[in-house]
C-alpha cells in the first residue's frame, strides 16, 4: 500500500484545514477558554501578564498571532524550552475536546502530516519543504497517542 502524505495549511481547506491551529475549534486550559490553540499558545509567550489575557481576548486566530510575535513585550524566559511542549498539551487538548476532529486524525492511518506553512521553517515545512514541521510532528505524536488510548478502551 502506497503511503500519502497530508498536507494542511489554511482553516478552510477541506478537509484537513482543522489541523490548523487557526480552526475554530477552542480548548479550555489552565481553567480558561481559548478560542483557538493559536490563542492559547502565543499568549503562553506571556504567560500570567495582562498582555496573555489581551491575547486570549483577541478576535481572530490571526490578530492573537500578530500580538503573539510582537517584541514589544519580552517573552517568558525559558520560552525556547518551552514551547514545543505547550503546543504538545494544546494540541492534544484540541483532538481530545472535539471528536469529529479526532476521528480525521485517527483516520490517517500512519501517513505523515505536513504543515504547508511556506513562510515557517520551524512549525512548518517551509517554502521548499526543508523545514522541521513540528506541527505535523506533534499532529503524529497526538494521533499516536489518541489511538493508544483509545486502542486501551476498547480491550
Amino acid at each position: 500500500m502506497r503511503r500519502m502524505t497530508i498536507y494542511f495549511y489554511s482553516p478552510r481547506e477541506q478537509p484537513y484545514g482543522c489541523f490548523s491551529n487557526f480552526s475554530r475549534h477552542g480548548i479550555a486550559m489552565d481553567g480558561i477558554w481559548w478560542p483557538t490553540v493559536e490563542h492559547y499558545f502565543q499568549a503562553q509567550k506571556f504567560a500570567g501578564t495582562p498582555y496573555a489575557e489581551q491575547i486570549q481576548r483577541a478576535a481572530t486566530p490571526k490578530q492573537a498571532a500578530n500580538l503573539g510575535r510582537s517584541r514589544s513585550i519580552p517573552l517568558r524566559a525559558d520560552w525556547e524550552s518551552v514551547k514545543d511542549d505547550i503546543m504538545l498539551a494544546a494540541v492534544q487538548r484540541k483532538f481530545e475536546t472535539h471528536e469529529t476532529l479526532r476521528a480525521l486524525l485517527l483516520a490517517t492511518g500512519d501517513e505523515e502530516i505536513i504543515e504547508n506553512a511556506p513562510g515557517d521553517y520551524y512549525w512548518g515545512g517551509g517554502a521548499d519543504g526543508s523545514g522541521q514541521n513540528k506541527l505535523g510532528q506533534t499532529l503524529m505524536r497526538v494521533r499516536a497517542r489518541l489511538r493508544g488510548h483509545h486502542q486501551s478502551t476498547e480491550q
